[in-house]
């Protein structure tokens, strides 16, 4: 069956697609705001949002609201990403009027009590601590600061510890009051669900939703840079990353490929040459993520600190050659193959499927159909591929990141911005200009 859509008065987008082969469904409402709506005084106010909404409304304890999605063998849950937060829920068949019911009244009402407040608030802090002592998380952190410096995408989504000790009711209700609009809000669902029925939860439920504009976030700049933690691990974390286009842009799904053929798999060249024909790691893989206005291409490994040095050079040889040589008819095959498995299997998971449209319909103002999505990745070339790939590694600075080999780090740090420095300026003076 094919999706359906419902714009309310008031901006409400209500989409849905109907799966009647399964027993429950996956709904959840997406919001339009997230960390680069935040000022550097409010870092980390969506993040505390998410949580705050399941410790209690004017109608519900936060021990109700567990309860009360519990007694009908329900899941509630919610996550802060950069440019969205969400809250989702799943239930049996005809339960979707208890789950609606909960998500409205956790989004519209709820009451930031001061005790949950500072409950809550030692549980971020807890959160912030865990990320200091869990080196690939860290690693990524670092990564992101060095790649767009002094900007909201650039902070962790998460805050700091400051930044969340200033955070209270009044602050938290002012930035649901801006940015918490209904123009701004997709409710979908996917699985057991009739559109007629959900439109009219979502009219009675968030009819009354404000519509206004919210606020953008100030657009992102992709900078580049160094840097590295002097935190001992048993293991030495390596992140590159590279400008990268944003999902908007037509490259996106090519550097998604690119990704694939890169470190999408075990057949990758990453995983073949770094791990399989050397040992430097156990694992590595590649990442291409996308932002409304911009992106990261990423690389990822991690090895023993005495190891370090010779992983990089190889990390770095082989982003050369991408850059040089397009890709063999098999691996662009491959990656491809990969890539259209993923987003295939995602409409076979009710829940996958009910986030997918709403942040196409956020994102694109749309909804794609697997067709097209399929079409657009079988049209990639393995010369757009390696052009790509040139645009990343060589366009812009690296963005490096190091995390785990103690006073070592800043070394192989600087090795990793040194070799790809002089790649790019290589390439740059051999380019007519």
């Amino acid at each position: 069956m094919n999706p359906e859509i419902t714009t309310l008065a008031n901006g409400l987008r209500v989409v849905s697609h109907a799966m009647p082969q399964l027993e429950t469904v996956s709904l959840g409402v997406w919001v339009a705001a997230g960390a680069r709506h935040e000022s550097e005084a409010l870092n980390g106010i969506s993040h505390m949002l998410e949580h705050m909404a399941f410790k209690g409304t004017a109608r519900r304890s936060a021990r109700a609201i567990a309860e009360e999605i519990e007694e009908v063998g329900g899941e509630l849950n919610a996550a802060t990403s950069l440019e969205m937060t969400a809250y989702f829920s799943r239930v049996l068949k005809g339960d979707e009027g208890v789950a609606l019911d909960i998500l409205a009244d956790i989004l519209q009402h709820s009451s930031y009590a001061a005790a949950e407040l500072e409950r809550e608030r030692e549980v971020i802090l807890q959160e912030i601590a865990s990320i200091k002592d869990s080196p690939d998380e860290l690693a990524y952190e670092l990564v992101q600061d060095a790649a767009f410096t002094g900007q909201p995408v650039g902070r962790p989504v998460i805050g700091t510890p400051a930044s969340v000790a200033r955070l209270g009711a009044a602050e938290l209700r002012a930035f649901l009051d801006r940015q918490y609009v209904a123009s701004r809000m997709v409710l979908s669902a996917a699985g057991a669900i009739d559109h007629e029925t959900l439109v009219r939860h979502a009219q009675a439920l968030f009819g009354s939703l404000n519509g206004g504009r919210g606020q953008d976030g100030p657009p992102a700049k992709y900078i580049g840079g160094v840097r590295s933690s002097a935190k001992p691990f048993e293991q030495s974390h390596l992140v590159l990353g590279f400008k990268g286009p944003s999902y908007r842009e037509p490259d996106y799904l090519t550097a998604q490929v690119f990704s694939g053929v890169m470190g999408g798999g075990m057949s990758s060249r990453l995983f073949q040459e770094v791990r399989e024909n050397r040992g430097l790691c156990y694992a590595i893989y590649s990442s291409a993520w996308g932002l409304s206005d911009g992106g990261m291409f990423a690389i990822h490994a991690a090895t023993g600190a005495e190891m370090m040095g010779e992983l990089i050079e190889v990390v770095v040889h082989e982003v050369e050659r991408a850059a040089d040589t397009p890709p063999e008819a098999g691996e662009v095959a491959r990656a491809k193959a990969q890539l259209k498995a993923g987003l295939l299997m995602n409409l076979e998971s009710s829940a996958a499927r009910a986030e997918q449209m709403a942040r196409q319909l956020l994102a694109y103002d749309r909804l794609l159909s697997p067709r097209e999505l399929i079409e657009r990745v079988d049209a990639v070339s393995a010369e757009d591929i390696r052009a790509a790939a040139e645009r990343m590694i060589r366009g812009a600075a690296p963005s490096v990141a190091v995390v785990g080999a103690g006073q070592r780090s800043t070394k192989w740090a600087a090795q990793a911005q040194r070799l790809l420095e002089r790649a790019r300026g290589e390439a740059a003076s051999a380019w007519p200009s």
